[in-house]
């Protein structure tokens, strides 16, 4: 299969598996990724999703020769875009854990993520101007909003990458790792989120994506209606018990 979904948990595994192509992303891996983020948005045990690759590299971009042989189409779906995954509406964190390369596509799908844990090995950019091509999967838009805005110019136009070390520097990493220990970086970045309240993590997402940029009026009215969701779950009385009773809380993430 060109995408492996394993469910561990509360969380879920999501593979890039096409080491052959330097797991590039063709029409099986566009609908691949589509269909396990569908998997981890209906099923109310998986609160986190981490997406990875297959080693020595995540992913290598879109792949040439279908976008040369005239199937560019296919490398999206209609409600996820490039690779199923950069345009989707969703409510549960996905983690990136990258090793090795990030290029081209391979950068925007680790931008469309919410946090990213990388390697030492790991690489980021945007070559697209080297082939005549615009990076068209939100790179040029979303990279300097996770990194100072001239560094994301300087990637743009030279098409050059950066390592992961600067990339941690400037804040596009959470965690930097040793080579090879990118995932199981990820799984206990993943483990550290789902000790909390799904729901309050979900309400508490959209929150920092939709109001960080917009007017205070918009992040006060945003937060109380998060904190409403939040009481009204059946996890509420769970939290505060759990903190009277000493004792971790038992989520039913509902």
């Amino acid at each position: 299969m060109a995408v492996n979904f394993e469910q561990q948990g509360p969380f879920a595994v999501v593979t890039i598996n096409r080491p052959e192509a330097r797991n590039a992303v063709n029409a099986a891996v566009a609908q691949g990724i589509e269909e396990a983020i569908d998997r981890i948005e209906a099923d109310d045990s998986i609160w986190v999703g981490i997406i990875t690759g297959v080693a020595p590299v995540f992913c290598a971009g879109a792949d040439l020769k279908e976008i040369n042989s005239g199937n560019a189409a296919g490398l999206a779906t209609t409600r996820g875009g490039f690779a199923g995954i950069v345009q989707r509406e969703r409510t549960k964190p996905i983690i990136a854990a990258v090793d090795g390369p990030a290029l081209a596509g391979g950068t925007e799908i680790v931008l469309s993520c919410d946090l990213v844990v990388a390697s030492t090995t790991a690489t980021f950019g945007i070559p697209e101007v080297k082939r005549s091509l615009v990076a068209a999967a939100g790179g040029l838009f979303r990279l300097g909003r996770k990194i100072p805005l001239n560094i994301a110019m300087e990637l743009t136009l030279t098409g050059d990458p950066i390592d992961a070390t600067r990339a941690h520097h400037f804040g596009l990493v959470n965690r930097l790792v040793e080579p090879g220990s990118a995932l199981d970086a990820a799984v206990a970045l993943a483990e550290q989120i789902c000790a909390n309240a799904p729901v309050a993590v979900r309400a508490s997402r959209k929150i920092v994506l939709e109001a960080t940029n917009a007017p205070d009026d918009i992040g006060w009215k945003m937060s109380m209606e998060g904190m409403a969701q939040a009481m009204a779950s059946d996890d509420f009385s769970e939290g505060l018990t759990a903190f009277i009773e000493k004792r971790p809380p038992q989520w039913k993430g509902i």
